[in-house]
Formats: C-alpha cells, sequence, structure tokens
C-alpha cells in the first residue's frame, strides 16, 4: 500500500505549483486546516516562500485564508493595501507581503478542509474560464482527493463511479484543455498527478 502522507503532500505540491504557473503568480499556497488546534497550517507553496514557509502556522480566525476558511466563500482582492480583512503583520512575517491575491477552500461534502491562494496574479494570465472558477476546479478536484487519500484504498474505490465528484473533474479537463502554451501543460501535470490519486476513476 502505498504512503498517503506521500501522496497527500505530492498532491499538495502540484496544485500549488500548476496554480502558480496557470495564474503567472507570484506565489501560491495551501493551508489545511486543524479543528484541534484552531490554526491554518502551510502545507505546500510554490514560489515566494518555498524554502521556509511549509509547516507555519497561525490562528484559523486571522486574515483573508481564515476568513475563507470560517465562511466556505472565495475571496478575490485586487489591492490589499485596502483591505480590512487582510492580515499585514502575517503576510511580514513570512517575509513576503502581496498586493493582491485570491483565495478559494478547499471542501468536500461541505466541509472546510483548507485554502488554496493564489498571490500577485499576473494581469495577462487570462483563460477561456474566469480566474476564480478555474482555481475553484482546481479546489474542489483537491478536496476530494485529500478527503480521498485520508481515507483508506476502499473508500477511494468507491468514489470509481463517477457522479458529482467526477463530472467536474471533466470540467477541468475541459478547461485546461482552454489554455495555452506551458499553462495548458501545467495543468495536465496537475490531472496526472489527480489521476494517481484518484485512481481507479477514468478520464
Amino acid at each position: 500500500m502505498a504512503d498517503s502522507g506521500a501522496e497527500s503532500r505530492r498532491l499538495l505540491q502540484s496544485i500549488v505549483d500548476t496554480a502558480r504557473a496557470i495564474f503567472g503568480a507570484q506565489a501560491s499556497s495551501i493551508f489545511l486546516l486543524e479543528e484541534d488546534s484552531g490554526e491554518l497550517v502551510f502545507e505546500a507553496v510554490a514560489g515566494q516562500g518555498e524554502e521556509w514557509l511549509v509547516g507555519r502556522r497561525f490562528p484559523s480566525d486571522r486574515g483573508i485564508a481564515g476568513w475563507v476558511a470560517s465562511t466556505g466563500e472565495a475571496m478575490v482582492v485586487d489591492d490589499l493595501s485596502t483591505s480590512t480583512s487582510f492580515a499585514r503583520d502575517i503576510a511580514e512575517s513570512t517575509r513576503y507581503v502581496p498586493r493582491s491575491l485570491m483565495a478559494v477552500p478547499l471542501s468536500y461534502d461541505e466541509q472546510v478542509l483548507g485554502v488554496l491562494e493564489v498571490l500577485d496574479a499576473s494581469p495577462q494570465a487570462r483563460s477561456g474560464i474566469a480566474e476564480l472558477e478555474l482555481l475553484g476546479l482546481f479546489a474542489n478536484q483537491a478536496g476530494v482527493a485529500l478527503r480521498i487519500v485520508s481515507r483508506t484504498r476502499a473508500a477511494r474505490s468507491a468514489l470509481a463511479g463517477g457522479g458529482e465528484d467526477y463530472t467536474e473533474l471533466i470540467g477541468l479537463v475541459h478547461a485546461i484543455q482552454g489554455l495555452d502554451g506551458d499553462r495548458r501543460q501545467s495543468g495536465f501535470r496537475l490531472i496526472d498527478s489527480l489521476r494517481d490519486v484518484l485512481s481507479p476513476m477514468p478520464l
């Protein structure tokens, strides 16, 4: 049996790497919610801070990530200098203070598992699908995959029949097909990682 922890880490890193590449962002990160401690934990980082942020924690009632985790709603802020939700002290402690941010919840079956963020996306990184919708598709599939990884292989097989999760995965494939060049290749690398975790669900 494969190491589910290693699978989870590989998947999370693939998601943040892909999100950063597709949106031309300075950084992307995933926080997972620890209910017992009431904290959000950096679990994967691409770009600014990737060398030192994994494992860092902060209270889940602070900042935009905390708001997204508590409400289960996405947030886009084009100018963080005017945002009352932005916890600048937390950002400064990470050694990178972004100017803009997109954040979506990682959820499964209405339970928020964490938050996916993209920091300082390039204005030129546009796709045929709305940016936040595309990021949400990544987050939806990440939530499904993380839930499966945290269970047994038998539970994973229970999703092989498809249903809503399968439909959302097909939507992600179609969205990635609409990208161009390197961004499309980055997207399909993410699909490969999701396929490994969601196996035996076919694409």
